[in-house]
């Protein structure tokens, strides 16, 4: 009898499963639709640039389409199970409820690898593909690739610029907001150049402030000795894939021992990349004990509403407690995942 009914649950699921990851996805591109439908009208961009734009944000709306369709999919399915009373029948016939979720174990960890490699590959090409297109219906060239907030010491000398930004191919970069402190001197410019061949920066023109503390502006070009390494800037995160991530993690703590919100955001970023390939594995015991212990269709639509929403806001609080240093970003990033394992804990204690 338990295999009977197991092969009815995978019928049951299966088909709910595919069902709301179409409607959530139908449901998110409506949205993305809605908010740019004007632009896209007014700028007159072709049907097909249009949809290939589109197209670019189905990785990263697919990606939250396959976890959420997992209780979805659960508490729907279990609860029509339950207006037909099979699982008093499957008790009766001696059937332990909790026996049933085991099964759907392994499939919600082959989801997990997808979406592991979907948000790590997949997700990023498409939101660089999808700003970039912009730029595009916009009649405008992205701008060159840039490294906010830099600063490096070397020996008695300070460097540091507000934007370092690089040109396309070249060994050199544009500087902004430059400041130099060498020694009981220091100079700041507006702009400035930095050549990583030669090893310099150059100041076209300033201010210098003298070991008398009196500022004086210079009009001819300042050379600096400059040793450090014109690293390729970081993207976004959300345009990063996570090798690219790991690398950027590891340039932010050599050059801070000590925790940054850079360094925080990075790896969350990371950890949740992991977190989220485990959500559904976690929603197999948490939403499938809830919607064994549901009685009808009814308590299970409330339910999905419920479960979605609870986990929602913890995910969309995660990233801000990283960011603050209020939490590890290890620990925010699993935190939603661990919460709903112990609700699952809970739930399957009163199934025993």
């Amino acid at each position: 009898m338990q295999h009977r009914l197991l092969r009815y649950v995978f019928k049951e699921v299966v088909p709910w499963y595919l069902g709301g990851v179409l409607l959530f996805l139908a449901l998110q591109m409506t949205n993305a639709l809605a908010t740019t439908a004007g632009l896209l009208i007014s700028y007159r961009v072709p049907f097909a640039e249009a949809a290939s734009l589109f197209g670019n944000q189905v990785p990263g709306l697919l990606g939250r389409c396959l976890v959420v369709a997992v209780p979805f999919a659960l508490l729907l399915a279990f609860g029509r199970l339950a207006k037909d009373s099979e699982f008093k029948a499957a008790r009766a016939g001696g059937v332990r409820p909790l026996s049933l979720l085991l099964p759907l174990l392994l499939p919600a960890l082959a989801i997990g690898g997808l979406i592991y490699y979907n948000s790590g590959w997949l997700t990023p090409q498409g939101q660089q593909k999808w700003w970039n297109a912009w730029y595009g219906v916009y009649n405008q060239s992205p701008p060159p690739p840039s490294t906010e907030k830099y600063a490096y010491a070397q020996g008695d000398t300070f460097y540091s610029a507000g934007r370092v930004q690089n040109d396309s191919g070249s060994a050199q970069a544009q500087l902004s907001g430059v400041l130099v402190i060498q020694g009981d001197t220091t100079y700041s410019a507006p702009v400035g150049r930095w050549d990583s061949a030669a090893h310099t920066w150059t100041l076209p023109g300033g201010s210098v402030v003298g070991p008398d503390g009196v500022p004086r502006p210079f009009n001819t070009p300042v050379t600096l000795p400059e040793r450090d390494v014109l690293r390729r800037p970081a993207a976004p995160l959300d345009q990063s894939a996570t090798p690219d991530l790991r690398q950027q993690l590891a340039v932010l703590r050599a050059q801070s021992p000590l925790p940054t919100e850079g360094s925080r955001s990075v790896a969350f970023e990371l950890a949740h990349r992991v977190a989220d390939a485990f959500t559904p594995f976690v929603f197999v015991l948490a939403a499938g004990a809830l919607g064994l212990l549901l009685s009808n269709r009814a308590w299970a639509a409330a339910g999905v509403i419920l479960f979605i929403f609870g986990f929602y806001v913890l995910w969309s609080t995660a990233p801000e407690l990283a960011r603050t240093g209020a939490m590890s970003p290890t620990l925010a990033a699993w935190f939603p995942n661990v919460v709903f394992l112990l609700l699952g804990g809970g739930l399957a204690w009163r199934l025993r």
